[in-house]
């Protein structure tokens, strides 16, 4: 079945708590709130779809390794995530997530940032709810 990739940057910035900061797409086409961004994915709105669903990825990877290194005492001045995301031509079927991540966090080295990043990617939320059964994601973390 033939594959094709989708993908956007997004970076976020503010209050974890509630997801009050914002999130935009490389293109400028949506930004917005991360909940309201997150929830435009899930019922489907947007009018740009294909952006839509890298830029979800990265939105929401983003804000899980944000809350995890803030939960470590590291508070982020920014994280910044581009997901590529390589679907099934044949249906909505993600094949694979490459995440390429950068963090401006006071206080840590690369390998801790690096752990993180690490940890953030194993239990990424949205790839579990938005990509069941995904095998293969990698991953780019850098220490800015």
């Amino acid at each position: 079945m033939a594959e094709f990739q989708r993908g956007a940057t997004s970076t976020w910035r503010g209050d974890l708590k509630g997801g009050a900061g914002v999130v935009s797409t490389e293109s400028g086409a949506l930004s917005d709130t991360a909940i309201t961004f997150v929830s435009r994915f899930e019922n489907g709105g947007g009018s740009n779809p294909e952006e839509l669903i890298g830029a979800a990825h990265a939105a929401c990877y983003s804000m899980f390794l944000s809350a995890i290194l803030s939960a470590a005492g590291h508070v982020p001045d920014a994280v910044a995530t581009r997901a590529v995301v390589t679907l099934d031509a044949g249906g909505p079927k993600i094949t694979r997530i490459h995440l390429v991540t950068e963090g401006q966090v006071p206080g840590i080295d690369q390998a801790t940032f690096q752990k993180f990043a690490d940890d953030a990617k194993a239990g990424c939320p949205v790839s579990k709810l938005l990509a069941p059964g995904l095998e293969d994601m990698t991953l780019e973390a850098t220490l800015k």
